[in-house]
């Protein structure tokens, strides 16, 4: 089969699976089975595609020209197939994930949950293999719209407010600042084609862009693409917090906020160059204002005793890292840009697991209270703890290699205060992840009189049984299709320490201008 015919199949497969979820969604067992039959089968595409284009090959398929001069096209290189590849893998075990969770909460309207999901993934497909910034626009403004009803899941005032403060800020920067940032590209460029070394450097040479206007525009893209949730446009990430926790994992590791900071290194790479950037310096403003978003979000992540919100800030500022790589327009920034879009999926999607398992198991949401559970949880506690190491950049976890890079990035720039700031949010992440897991293993028990009783939870929807309070004895894990997924992307994080080579050589290439 042609590489051309695999991407018009990955496209159609997410499609097929909205299609089947609908159908079947009278019966839940054959919805969710046909689900992951797809998601697997997507994974399985996306793998043979991989294999022509880590060859050198560089596949394109075209949907036709909406405008003159914006097309709805796609075009696989490095960079894009290493993010299908994460999300078309990890939509595989954030369904087995969600059948445990939304099932042990007895959540409503589940088929609609699967079906927004499945737009969502077409969504970061089309992001992934997008061959324009036309194209990259479209599919971005797809995943806000699709998600949405996820977001506001639950349907209650606060999960609206939450959806309102999501979708405003989203729209609001793109219709803003991205729409406008593509249109000025177009003018001054004449083509919005993803080009390795920019499409920008002749414009420049030509004075139909100063310096100046190059710093205007980046500035539009960056603050444009919201997903990156770049301080101050980043107060829709936690205010997304009161979705499902399944729902938590594709907005933090499968998809969305992926879009956003891989929109950002898409447009660095391809639009301006890393070469024009790094002569001209307009992207050192990016870079520290990067610097300062990923050590204010790590402050306030510690001031967090919601599980859920302390790990919500915690990816406002390992976004901040790969907007950083690419602010730092160096081979070694964008490539530890780029290997931390791999190493934060699997490490954040572990934790959001971790914190959606612990709620199923016990109903418990602060941190406060989760002092002595690790005995009753151990795999889960585990599993956090693990992933933590790997957010946190420590071997044996596959951050160590990213932000090795990112660190290399920076000192040969010179910006050595930028060194620091990755240092100390380092530490941070010491701060704020590790106490939960030792403190869950080693201290005692948390009162019980915190803890709901059983009569609490008798008008409780989200009520799970025997799983929606805490026990004393014995272990008490969630359903097992919550603690399978979370050990699988647990071990894969620390797998990706000892494969990062790989990563390393795949993404080389779009750091050399051609």
């Amino acid at each position: 089969m042609s590489a051309e015919s695999l991407i018009w199949i990955s496209g159609a497969l997410p499609l097929i699976a909205l299609g089947l979820i609908y159908a079947c969604g009278r019966w839940p067992n054959l919805r969710e089975t046909s689900t992951i039959v797809v998601s697997t089968l997507l994974f399985a595409v996306t793998c043979r595609l991989s294999s022509f284009v880590f060859a050198g090959e560089r596949p394109a398929v075209s949907l036709g020209e909406m405008l003159p001069g914006f097309r709805i096209a796609f075009e696989v290189e490095p960079l894009g197939m290493v993010f299908a590849l994460v999300a078309s893998g990890l939509w595989i075990l954030t369904t087995l994930y969600a059948i445990g969770y939304m099932r042990g909460h007895h959540e409503e309207n589940q088929t609609r949950f699967y079906a927004c999901f499945a737009i969502a993934i077409f969504a970061a497909i089309a992001a992934a293999f997008s061959a324009n910034l036309f194209t990259l626009f479209v599919a971005y403004e797809l995943m806000t719209v699709s998600t949405y009803p996820l977001v506001t899941h639950h349907g209650t005032a606060e999960a609206r407010n939450g959806g309102r403060v999501y979708l405003g800020i989203l729209l609001s920067t793109s219709i803003a600042f991205f729409m406008l940032a593509v249109a000025w590209t177009w003018y001054v460029a004449g083509t919005l084609d993803f080009t390795v070394g920019g499409i920008l450097s002749s414009a420049h040479a030509k004075e139909d862009i100063s310096t100046l206007g190059l710093g205007v525009l980046l500035a539009l893209f960056a603050f444009g693409i919201g997903k990156a949730a770049l301080m101050p446009f980043h107060r829709w990430l936690p205010a997304a917090m009161v979705a499902p926790t399944p729902v938590s994992a594709l907005l933090h590791a499968v998809a969305v906020v992926k879009v956003g900071v891989f929109s950002v290194l898409k447009v660095v790479v391809y639009i301006f160059g890393i070469d024009l950037l790094s002569s001209t310096g307009v992207s050192i403003w990016l870079a520290y204002a990067a610097g300062a978003s990923l050590l204010i979000a790590s402050l306030v992540a510690m001031t967090k005793d919601n599980l859920k919100a302390r790990l919500a800030y915690s990816t406002i500022s390992q976004l901040a890292y790969i907007t950083l790589g690419a602010g730092l327009a160096t081979q070694s920034g964008v490539l530890g840009g780029g290997m931390h879009i791999v190493m934060h999926a699997v490490g954040k999607i572990t934790l959001f697991f971790c914190a959606g398992a612990i709620y199923v198991a016990t109903h418990k949401k602060n941190i406060s209270e989760m002092r002595g559970l690790g005995r009753q949880m151990p795999f889960t506690f585990a599993a956090f703890f693990v992933a933590a190491v790997s957010i946190i950049g420590l071997p044996p976890g596959g951050g160590a290699w990213s932000k090795w890079f990112l660190a290399i990035g920076t000192v040969e720039t010179h910006l050595y205060v930028l060194t620091a700031a990755l240092m100390i949010s380092s530490l941070l992440n010491i701060a704020y992840l590790i106490p939960i897991p030792i403190q869950a293993f080693m201290a005692p028990l948390a009162e019980e009189s915190g803890t709901p009783s059983p009569q609490d939870h008798a008008g409780d929807p989200h009520a799970s049984g025997d799983h929606s309070h805490a026990v004393t004895g014995g272990i008490q894990e969630a359903p097992m299709m919550c603690v399978v997924p979370l050990c699988v992307t647990a071990i894969l994080s620390v797998v990706l320490f000892f494969f990062a080579d790989w990563i390393y050589q795949v993404l080389l290439p779009i750091t050399v201008a051609s």
